[in-house]
């Protein structure tokens, strides 16, 4: 309540809303007077019964009045309201009266219960009545633990009470069937959920006197489940088809017949006696003539497919239950009342379907079927078996079936006018004499049994006209059933027609979930005597069931009165059935079992109530102001008599306009109750304007969607698939308008019952449903306009629509004479648009009740001109259609066909030749066309269309003599459009660049503020995403690009896809892939894919990439113009596949040529060598598994020429080769002994050699200098390791920047390091996990160059050091992506057959290359580094000590003769490049040594077995050196005779570490400090200052060697000779290797015994 409207209240004192005004029911004179006592509370809601009523007020207090039995003492009759102190505090939502009892829910779902007990009502037990509110418990027994179910609504009946719960389930208590709990023990004082609905969701319940309904959301289509075939209680088949002599009976209304006990008070039973069974397999009741009575069953059968058919299955219903669900479940006690229901069913129908032609009163057929008639559903798993029976009996019988139906049509004619004349009976007799109450409610009770009589024998008096008007949409088999039917309809329906589109949104989306769904069935249960549970009959049913019916009618709210019920749909009609006795159903004098439309003058009920006999609706009247209309007993009261009559039609109660704007009606026993708001500032009246307009406007949207879209849509040759299409989009789009405007009504009128707060109002809550509904159905119906949709459909429409004229001009609200019909379509299409701008007025009336301030009034004032801007936009884009459209009309036929798309719209044309081609011919025509997604330049016949989304226009400037000149470039054309003057110029450039923004910024461009159009726009961007497909470029014909542009050309990310099924995947550069990016080439033939990954330059693989190709082989390395050029590696195969190989080396214009290594896995060789062409051609090594080892020349793949040949056990053969070990020639040969052959030899190597030459066996003496010759030479004919990957090192010389090895600039080269670092960086940051953390703060500490000026000191070394360490350990850095692939080079070596002894001396080599190697590049980015073998000089010298080994203070780097540090590649480079290739080295002095190693070993096992005594004194240690005492674990202890591994034991332990290191360098610091740890425990046993001589050394370091055990001491040996830095080989250091070296050589050769 906003504060205007408070003041002024309170200054008259009384509050202006919820005022409650009571009258005496059963008159229509009546006037209505203020209920005393309120003191001006709001009243919210109110309940009344029999003679009393309750009310709840705006602060949750409740009030009640009227007779009230249950209270003691003066309170029991109360005219003014008394509060029930009780429930005060407890904030009270929802109040609920039965007859005689109350109920109350509060906030937090808790239901109170007092009034009348006798029947359990309260659910209380043994308690007659219940005089205070009493709390009622009710637990979901199925939960554990107990849950205590929240309540949102209540409905009290005579005896029984219901429940609605949170989660949408009926809770009930009380007695009787209508509970619909399956129990016999009454009264059921614990609430008990009603299972029958479980699992539904339930909107609303209502309580009669004895009977009750649940209105229940449908089930959304997904949930559709497939029908069964059998009934699941009683087994028999749910459809039967039934071939008699001359038709078929197939008839899907299986009614179970088990499950329910009737009440006993039903005389009509025991008329009938059971009669033999029928085809179907159920009994059926026989009346007076056996003969009619089988007659008419069949006819049942037959109509009863058309009538009461399969609702459900229609497969647009989105709905589930079929007849089959409702009737499954409807439970009787023997299977003769089953048939009974069943016939009574089918001849309600069937007599519906023939009253139509009989009736004598015109009824307007309710058009409110499910929009989806006469297009039957995709035959999909809804059609089920009937359909499937239908459709094969169709076409066989045809001819037959319909002679049946006319026949029988006849004959119930006949019946018909019997029973015509005994319904007017009642109502004659009624009128003649008046008789009283009593004789009445017999009359009724009669009619009712000769109603459930007749229907039992043939047909009933109840009227189903709406439902038999609505048969299109259940009629899934044959249609028109009672007219003439003809086999070729039965045919046409056989065959599902291709055209479908289901007009009622299938869709519970979003708007489902915030607005009240329309998709709704109503269910009842209870007693029916009077026919008020809607079956067609007037059997009680103990658990709910659906009333068909009502399926598809969009019943929002239902209302039950003593014995009759009432449902309002969202058409703002009412559909009553039950006791009709007092007239309270408002049409006939008859009760019906069915539900008919009620006859209220008012223009739309939106409010219904049902007293104990009698109605009250509430209907907009023609100034918004709702009128009160009442229909029931009519008391008057002239001449003192009491007459007694019933309303012949619902009245005005005139009284009550008077009152103010009544906002609901309640009713009960005696008393009626309105509740009134007085209209302050007219806000009151806004929001009633507001709901009465909607529910007007869906009113006639749905007249609109039944009457006119679904027959134009039933229509045949409405023109080719497209316009369908796009007729069907808009018709699905109008019709989820129509179904938004409907739940907008069906809310409003909730709203108008509440609290009325203006913030909650849906079209402000949820506005975009309301403005995304719009603009969607606008897209739809703009784009059928463009393409002629309207007068495509008049010509096939015209009969239809002439036929309907008065309909469509009342629909269109066009009057005028001879109007065209695509005008009268237009307007009835158009016709929801104007419904914008009344929203946005409504709702700045409403504002306008506001304070400026008041945030109310912001939000309305924001959302109205939200309205009013789409209103505005809505109507610029009907504009742009209309003129598309009339341009086409204009337009050369045959190109409006390829170029009329639904969603184009002409911007501008050059029809006027304001706009011509620069330099075009003389006679050339060239007319320029601009829509909002294309220009097209058309000339006499052609026309090309270029997208605007790849269009760029730039105006030329006047000095180049380009007047009025508009460039324009697409990707594949430039060209220049000259324009007539200035203004044009500008014209078109503005047209175009803004036509060119929009569509880049695609069609979305809804504009809520400030004006649209007129807003200058910026140009369009030059850079831009966008799709294109090449039509003439030489490379790309065809191809379709998507990704990034510049200028006409592509350039950044994008996907570039060829017809032939290329595709690349990644950067462009001015219209050429350049950068990274994918390429896939598809094998035709392999049935897979080349796959390129990698870099590209000006449109050709450049760079580093891998190539996987199709057929297995991958290549991952340089390329060059699309050619493998560079190092690369190439895989053939997979080890287990037929010839698996690897090449790593260096490649030259897509062929093996230069250095490489050659893996042949399958025959186990390994070749080293050079290659050219593709074949081994130069010098070379090969390896094989075998052990064999030659090096030599090769020739075009063969050993061909001079070459070695070793094998394992060390026979050597010198001198010509022919092919691959093939001897052929001069040579030596040289036995492992050193015998040696000389001479021809001709043969394959293993397979006998033949010899013609001199055998030598050399003198002794000889044998030594001769022996190691042969081996000596290994190497030479090899490589050199300088020429071996050269290709690695000029590629890194290229990425610093440099055309040969150290030549370039520097600084450039630096900046190509922080370019590649970046760069890869960037390329990385999209796939994270391939960067760990410290990975990325090694990329980022790499980002410092080491800085030097001034001189070079030992720090700066250092710094270069770290940085060299840190550089190599990431592949983004150029020296660690070139360490990285010297390693793997290394690697695919010296590993597996390449792991042979002989080649020891190569790999070493190797190492020494790349170290000179590298040592150049890092001279040449580190200048000032002094050239190798320099020394650094230390800053502060320092004194140097006595050299000795005990002393400790000489440093351990200045071993050099000067004092300062050597500058050697060893020192600077093995402890980054060691480590990584240690393994393989390792490996080859371990196999190399072997022999030397096996004596070695066995010697140092056998010498360990003594003990350290022993040892000692064996070795020849002088006694002064043997320490006295050692520690073993922390304590001293002597060292006795059998003392074992303790002497000694810390330099042991030091010189074992000596494994575990790489590089020369740090295996020397073991062995020195080795020797420190043997002086310090000498020390402590000497205990004075010492010098060693070697005689005294030599034997105790022995001992520690022996100690240590090093498995692979000789490797160890080897490898620090090999590698150590020349200049240590004097030094300190030097002289310590050698002793150990000496120690080494004494194990292997003295024999120690």
């Amino acid at each position: 309540m906003d504060s205007q409207e408070r003041s002024s209240e309170e200054a008259e004192g009384a509050k202006e809303r919820g005022l409650v005004y009571v009258w005496k029911a059963g008159s229509c004179s009546v006037t209505p007077e203020r209920l005393p006592g309120l003191s001006g509370k709001t009243v919210l809601q109110a309940a009344l019964g029999i003679h009393h009523g309750l009310l709840l007020t705006e602060g949750g207090e409740v009030y009640s009045f009227g007779k009230l039995p249950w209270r003691s003492g003066p309170e029991e009759c109360v005219n003014s309201p008394v509060l029930e102190s009780t429930l005060l505090g407890h904030r009270i939502i929802t109040v609920a009266a039965g007859s005689f009892h109350n109920g109350a829910v509060t906030e937090s779902g808790v239901v109170y219960m007092w009034g009348d007990n006798s029947a359990g009502q309260c659910a209380a037990a043994n308690q007659p009545c219940v005089p205070q509110p009493q709390l009622v418990s009710i637990c979901d027994s199925e939960t554990s633990p107990l849950l205590s179910v929240r309540i949102l609504q209540l409905a009290c009946g005579e005896e029984h009470t219901l429940a609605l719960s949170l989660s949408r389930e009926i809770w009930a208590w009380g007695s009787g069937c209508q509970l619909g709990l399956i129990t016999t023990t009454f009264p059921v004082t614990k609430p008990q959920k009603v299972e029958h609905l479980a699992g539904r969701v339930v909107l609303q319940i209502a309580c009669g006197a004895y009977h009750s309904l649940a209105l229940v959301q449908c089930l959304p289509v997904q949930e559709m489940k497939p029908i069964p075939e059998r009934c699941n209680h009683c087994s028999q088949p749910l459809i039967t088809m039934t071939d008699k002599e001359d038709h078929v009976i197939i008839s899907d209304s299986h009614c179970c017949p088990l499950g329910v006990a009737l009440s006993d008070n039903q005389p009509e039973n025991h008329i009938f006696c059971p009669s033999s069974d029928t085809p179907g397999g159920k009994s059926v009741t026989a009346g007076q003539s056996e003969n009619c009575q089988k007659q008419l069953v069949e006819q049942h059968r037959l109509v009863d497919l058309e009538s009461d058919g399969p609702s459900g299955l229609s497969s647009s219903d989105g709905r589930e239950d079929s007849g089959i669900s409702s009737s499954g479940n409807t439970l009787f006690s023997d299977k003769k009342e089953g048939k009974e229901y069943l016939i009574g069913l089918s001849d309600n129908s069937l007599n519906e379907s023939l009253n139509k032609n009989i009736s004598t009163e015109p009824e307007q057929p309710s058009q409110e079927e499910q929009l989806s008639a006469c297009i039957p559903g995709p035959p999909g798993s809804s059609t089920s078996t009937l359909n499937s029976l239908v459709a094969s009996c169709a076409s066989a019988v045809g001819v037959r079936v319909a002679a049946t139906y006319e026949a029988g049509a006849l004959s119930l004619k006949k019946v018909m006018n019997f029973y015509g004349t005994s319904s007017s009976e009642p109502g004659s007799q009624s009128g003649s004499r008046s008789p009283g109450p009593e004789a009445l409610k017999d009359s009724r009770e009669e009619q009712v049994r000769l109603e459930s009589m007749q229907g039992k024998k043939s047909s009933s008096l109840v009227d189903i006209r709406e439902e038999e008007s609505e048969g299109g949409s259940r009629r899934l088999s044959l249609p028109g059933l009672l007219s003439q039917v003809s086999p070729r309809l039965l045919r046409k329906v056989g065959r599902a027609k291709m055209r479908t589109v289901a007009l009622t949104p299938t869709y519970s989306g979003e708007a489902d979930a915030l607005l009240p769904s329309l998709r709704t069935e109503v269910w009842s249960w209870g007693k029916g005597k009077e026919g008020q549970l809607g079956h067609g009959d007037v059997l009680p049913r103990l658990q709910p069931l659906c009333v068909k019916s009502l399926d598809g009618k969009e019943v929002i709210h239902l209302s039950a009165g003593g014995h009759h019920s009432l449902a309002l749909t969202a058409k703002s009609q009412v559909y009553s059935w039950g006791s009709n006795i007092s007239g309270q159903l408002g049409h006939l004098n008859s009760p019906t079992t069915v539900p008919r439309l009620a006859k209220v003058c008012g223009d739309g009920i939106w409010t219904t109530a049902a007293g104990l006999d009698y109605s009250i609706f509430l209907a907009d009247e023609k100034d918004f102001q709702p009128g009160l209309y009442y229909c029931g007993q009519e008391t008057s009261t002239e001449n003192n008599l009491n007459e007694n009559s019933c309303t012949k039609s619902p009245v005005l109660l005139v009284a009550c306009s008077k009152i103010g704007y009544i906002s609901n009606v309640i009713a009960g026993g005696d008393n009626c109750l309105a509740l009134v708001d007085k209209n302050v500032m007219g806000y009151i009246a806004s929001l009633h304007e507001l709901a009465a307009t909607e529910r007007r406007f869906y009113f006639r949207l749905s007249e609109i969607k039944s009457q006119v879209l679904r027959p134009l849509l039933g229509l045949d040759n409405l023109g080719n698939a497209n316009t369908i299409q796009l007729l069907q989009e808009m018709a699905s789009r109008f019709s989820k308008l129509c179904y938004l405007i409907g739940q907008h009504g069906a809310s409003l009128s909730s709203f108008l019952h509440g609290v009325k707060e203006a913030r909650s109002l849906a079209i402000l809550k949820h506005s975009s449903l309301f403005l995304d509904s719009y603009t969607e159905y606008c897209t739809s119906v703009t784009n059928f306009l463009v393409m002629g949709g309207f007068m495509l459909l008049a010509k096939p429409a015209m009969d239809f629509l002439s036929k309907n004229q008065e309909l469509l001009q009342k629909l269109s609200e066009k009057n005028e004479e001879n109007l065209q019909l695509v005008e009268v379509l237009n307007a009835l299409f158009f016709m929801p648009f104007g419904r914008l701008h009344n929203y946005a007025r409504t709702l700045l009336k409403l504002a306008t009740c506001f304070e400026v301030a008041s945030p109310e009034y912001q939000k309305l004032q924001d959302s109205s001109s939200c309205y009013e801007n789409l209103a505005v936009h809505l109507s610029r884009k009907m504009k742009e259609a209309e003129y598309t459209l009339g341009f086409w009309k204009t337009f050369p036929g045959k190109m409006t066909d390829s170029l009329r798309k639904p969603e184009r719209r002409l911007i501008c044309e050059s029809s006027n030749r304001a706009l011509s081609l620069q330099h075009a011919g003389r006679f050339s025509v060239n007319w320029f066309i601009l829509f909002n997604d294309a220009l097209v330049h058309a000339q006499f016949s052609t026309h090309h269309i270029f997208p605007l989304s790849t269009l760029w226009v730039e105006a030329l400037s006047e000095e180049a003599g380009n007047v009025n000149g508009l460039k324009i470039t697409t990707p594949e054309e430039q060209f220049v459009l000259v324009s007539s003057t200035p203004q044009e110029k500008t014209k078109w450039l503005r047209a175009i660049s803004q036509a060119v923004d929009q569509a880049l910024r695609g069609t979305s461009d809804m504009i809520l503020y400030g004006a649209g159009g007129n807003v200058p726009r910026q140009e369009p961007p030059i850079s831009r995403s966008a799709k294109y497909t090449f039509y003439k470029d030489p490379r790309f014909k065809d191809a379709v690009y998507d990704g990034r542009w510049l200028s006409g050309k592509p350039h950044g990310r994008g996907i570039l896809k060829w017809a032939d099924g290329r595709m690349y995947s990644g950067t462009f550069r001015t219209g050429l892939e350049d950068g990274y990016g994918e390429y896939r080439v598809p094998n035709k033939a392999l049935n897979k894919e080349d796959h390129y990954v990698g870099y590209w330059k000006e449109g050709k693989m450049c760079g580093h990439g891998v190539y996987s190709y199709a057929t297995g082989e991958v290549y991952e390395g340089c390329f060059q113009d699309n050619m493998r050029h560079g190092h690369g590696l190439l895989r053939s195969g997979k080890l287990t596949s037929s010839s698996p190989s690897m090449f790593i080396g260096q490649w030259i214009m897509d062929k093996k040529s230069g250095y490489g290594v050659f893996d042949d896995i399958t025959r186990g060789e390994k070749y080293m060598g050079m290659w050219q062409d593709d074949v081994c051609q130069g010098n070379g090594v090969v390896v094989t598994q075998f052990g064999l080892y030659y090096e030599g020349a090769f020739s075009s793949n063969k050993m061909m020429g001079t070459g070695i040949l070793l094998s394992e056990d060390d026979t050597v053969y010198e001198g010509e080769f022919s092919d691959n070990w093939t001897l052929s020639g001069k040579g030596t040969l040289t036995l492992p002994n050193g015998d040696y052959i000389e001479g021809l030899f001709s043969g394959e190597w293993g397979s006998g050699i033949k010899i013609t030459g001199t055998y030598f066996k050399p003198s002794l003496y000889e044998n030594e200098k001769d022996k190691p010759k042969a081996l000596r030479k290994l190497g030479i004919l090899a490589v050199s390791p300088d020429e071996k990957w050269k290709a690695v090192f000029e590629e890194c010389w290229n990425q610093l920047g440099c055309e040969s090895p150290g030549q370039g600039d520097r600084w450039k080269a630096w900046d190509n390091i922080a370019v590649a670092l970046t760069t890869n960086r960037r390329q990385h940051k999209d796939s994270p996990e391939l960067l760990s953390r410290s990975h990325t703060q090694t990329l980022e500490s790499l980002e410092f160059i080491p800085q030097h000026i001034g001189a070079f000191t030992l720090e700066k070394y250092e710094n270069i050091k770290k940085y060299l360490i840190k550089a190599c350990d990431t592949p983004l850095h150029p020296l660690g992506k070139l360490v990285e692939t010297l390693v793997a080079v290394y690697r695919m070596t010296y590993v597996g057959v390449g792991a042979n002894r002989r080649l020891l001396q190569e790999a070493v080599r190797e190492i020494k290359s790349y170290l000179k190697r590298i040592f150049q590049l890092v001279r040449f980015l580190f200048p000032d580094l002094p050239e190798e073998g320099s020394t650094i000089p230390f800053l502060t010298t320092e004194p140097k000590g006595r050299r000795s080994f005990c002393s400790g203070k000489s440093d351990s780097r200045s071993e050099s003769p000067e004092p300062g540090y050597v500058v050697t590649s060893f020192g600077l480079l093995l402890p980054v490049l060691l480590p990584r290739l240690y393994p393989p080295l390792f490996m080859l002095y371990a196999l190399d040594n072997e022999r030397e190693e096996d004596i070695y070993w066995e010697c140092v096992l056998r010498l360990n077995k003594q003990t350290d005594l022993a040892l000692l004194s064996f070795l020849g240690v002088q006694a002064k050196f043997w320490p006295g005492t050692v520690s073993i674990l922390g304590e001293s202890r002597k060292v006795s005779s059998n003392t074992k591994d303790a002497c000694f034991a810390s330099a042991v332990e030091c010189l074992q570490q000596i494994s575990t290191t790489f590089t020369p360098a740090d295996k020397l610091k073991v062995i020195q400090q080795t020797f420190e740890e043997i002086s310090q425990s000498v020390l402590e046993t000497l205990q004075e200052d010492f010098l060693w001589s070697m005689d005294d050394l030599f034997p105790v370091f022995l001992y520690v060697v022996l100690r240590a055990r090093i498995r692979n001491l000789g490797s160890e040996v080897h490898l620090i000779e090999d590698l150590m830095d020349p200049y240590l080989q004097h030094g300190e250091q030097g002289i310590m290797f050698t002793t150990l070296k000496a120690c080494y050589y004494q194990i292997q050769h003295e024999k120690l015994t």
